[in-house]
């Protein structure tokens, strides 16, 4: 997909926020919704997203739902810093198919890294979920 589209609300993320799709939710508030990748590039790889935009990329998100995002973003990723001790942690948001997006609704991923570690393919194999589980209670204690 291009840059351009109409926004599909039958993806996995609408899916998972209309509860009709599972998801190891990490944190939620009013404005954002934070779930585990369940295809991670790191441990503790975490995904947050907008609850009330039809967005599909951060280019077409309304700038009332930016500021929100960003701070649920912030929010996370000081959890899993205070969570899992990465060394880094990559922040990225990916705007169409050919930068990687490969579900079309406004998130962004929250990457731990570890020195000498390296970073799985995006999208690559799926995780056990009991892990990611283990992983989100980890992360959701460290949520202030």
């Amino acid at each position: 997909m291009s840059l351009d589209g109409t926004y599909d609300d039958g993806n996995i993320f609408a899916r998972i926020l209309r509860g009709e799709a599972p998801a190891v939710r990490v944190f939620e508030d009013d404005h954002v919704l934070a779930f585990m990748d369940v295809f991670p590039q790191s441990r503790g790889h975490a995904l947050v997203i907008p609850k009330h935009s039809a967005a599909r990329t951060l280019l077409d998100a309304e700038p009332q739902v930016v500021g929100p995002l960003m701070l649920g973003v912030q929010r996370v990723a000081r959890a899993v810093r205070s969570a899992l001790k990465p060394d880094g942690i990559s922040i990225m948001q990916f705007n169409g198919a050919p930068a990687g997006q490969t579900v079309f609704h406004l998130h962004v991923h929250i990457i731990p890294r570890w020195e000498g570690q390296a970073l799985g393919r995006h999208a690559g194999g799926m995780a056990d979920l009991k892990e990611l589980q283990a992983v989100a209670q980890q992360i959701a204690a460290q949520i202030t």
